[in-house]
């Protein structure tokens, strides 16, 4: 069997997007892709472990997705960032966002968008391998399991 490009790769290739430095982007695009691409990771993983009703599946994926849980992953990731990955991070969190959070703290919702930074920043780079791990990681050191 034939090995497949990454998605990320079959992206650019299929919409001819450019080559660009990733870290000369603002930390608030980066959470705004890795809001997205965090979500799809676990919503895989809560469809591939359970073939319920939407409903069902929404419920199990939303305690993840969550600013609160979001925020306590990268606490206890922090340890384990690279210096690349702290800097990413912290930008992110320091970001100026202009959405007020509906069902979380200001300071959760900072930290949850500094992880979604994170998370962007390393889809956009191709390092999906570490990306998987430290979301993996995070959900084990809360605790927690799809």
């Amino acid at each position: 069997m034939e090995k497949s490009l990454e998605l990320l790769e079959q992206i650019k290739a299929t919409f001819g997007c450019k080559e660009t430095d990733v870290r000369s982007y603002s930390p608030l695009p980066l959470a705004y892709i890795g809001d997205a691409v965090y979500e799809v990771v676990i919503r895989t993983v809560v469809v591939k472990r359970a073939n319920r009703a939407a409903n069902e599946l929404h419920k199990r994926t939303v305690r993840y997705v969550q600013a609160g849980t979001q925020a306590a992953m990268i606490e206890a990731l922090l340890e384990e960032l690279t210096e690349d990955e702290a800097a990413v991070y912290k930008r992110g969190k320091n970001a100026k966002s202009y959405t007020v959070p509906k069902n979380a703290s200001i300071q959760d919702y900072r930290k949850a968008t500094g992880f979604e930074a994170l998370v962007g920043y390393l889809y956009l780079t191709g390092q999906t391998e570490r990306m998987l791990y430290l979301v993996k990681r995070g959900i084990t050191k809360l605790g927690m399991s799809i």
